[in-house]
């Protein structure tokens, strides 16, 4: 059987300096290969949503980002606004401070926060940002993530120490099942990165390389 992996990728744009004309290109590169969505930051939302308009091709933006150090009321607000613009899909990033600090209360009412506003309008998917936490603190974040009743599990925004690994991507996928889903991110680059991940436990994928990945190349991108 031929695996389908442009409908595993957010084919993501997530730089400070990404311009709109590479976020219409972005989009048209998603519509040409049917990716799950394109994943882009939240200013970019509107122009997204336009550009895909009539297609199945999602919008995903994401919340907190790349610190998960905001407050929930912000987090919130950034969602409702997201969603306003046209964003289908919500990558928020859980608050790793309190999680460090061991304040569950605070981390999981912090998701269910974005879970009840985007509910019946957008999935949600909370990233755990994995290179910052140990495989004790993973399974910890991937069961409030579960209790708060979010959509998926994501590994990492790309932007701290380390990206996804088939290892934590297993760990993450033990701990919620097959009920959520997994979304590894970071660092995966090509069609044997994609298989390594998608056999760990993996049913999305969340890379800048998604075009070269389709193709079979190999990519140096960092995301």
């Amino acid at each position: 059987m031929t695996t389908n992996y442009a409908a595993y990728i957010d084919h993501t744009l997530l730089k400070a300096d990404a311009t709109k004309e590479q976020v219409l290109k972005l989009c048209e590169e998603a519509k040409s290969h049917t990716f799950a969505s394109v994943c882009i930051n939240p200013a970019w939302v509107r122009t997204a949503a336009e550009a895909l308009q009539g297609t199945a091709v999602k919008v995903c933006t994401v919340i907190g980002f790349p610190l998960g150090a905001s407050t929930t009321d912000v987090k919130v607000f950034e969602t409702k606004n997201a969603i306003e613009n046209g964003a289908r899909e919500i990558d928020m990033v859980l608050n790793i401070g309190a999680l460090h600090s061991g304040l569950l209360d605070q981390v999981q009412q912090d998701i269910e926060g974005v879970v009840k506003e985007a509910k019946g309008k957008a999935i949600v998917k909370v990233i755990i940002e994995t290179s910052l936490l140990n495989d004790v603190q993973k399974r910890t974040a991937c069961e409030l993530a579960v209790l708060a009743g979010a959509d998926f599990v994501k590994t990492s925004t790309g932007f701290s120490t380390g990206g996804a690994t088939p290892e934590d991507v297993k760990l993450m996928r033990s701990v919620v099942g097959p009920e959520i889903g997994v979304k590894a991110s970071g660092g995966v680059r090509s069609l044997a990165d994609v298989d390594k991940m998608v056999e760990a436990g993996a049913t999305r994928i969340g890379a800048s390389s998604g075009v070269a990945i389709v193709q079979g190349l190999q990519s140096s991108a960092d995301y």
